[in-house]
């Protein structure tokens, strides 16, 4: 599976938190799904990342919407890797800590940001 992720998709695995069995789950969640990915948020929606609004009465927030398991957990595991090793994400995650967001809160944005950026590579790799 290893060496189809690198022929198919190199740019991908350049990407930081990204490795051969996390592309081939997303490049499978994307052939199979192709003909419902008009846009990145449909991306999103497909993987379980596109925000939920919800309500307790008292408080708004959001919740991750329920999609592809695999595709969530692909996504889940580069946020991971990221908050380790990426200063770019933990001065992200610092910056959100500060203005009271919650660690959940700050995961499903990092999501959603690395659904965004793997739909805009695989596209540019199709054209």
């Amino acid at each position: 599976m290893a060496r189809l992720a690198e022929r198919h998709a190199p740019q991908l695995l350049a990407v930081v938190g990204i490795g051969p069995d996390t592309a081939a789950t997303l490049l499978i969640t994307m052939g199979d799904n192709s003909e419902r990915l008009g846009s990145e948020a449909s991306f999103a929606a497909l993987c379980g990342v596109s925000p939920v609004e919800r309500s307790s009465g008292i408080r708004q927030y959001r919740r991750l919407n329920r999609g592809e398991r695999q595709a969530n957990a692909a996504l889940h595991r580069i946020v991971q890797t990221r908050l380790r090793c990426d200063p770019r994400t933990q001065e992200y995650y610092e910056r959100r800590i500060k203005q009271g967001k919650t660690r959940r809160e700050i995961v499903r944005c990092l999501k959603r940001y690395a659904a965004r950026e793997v739909f805009h590579l695989v596209m540019a790799m199709q054209s």
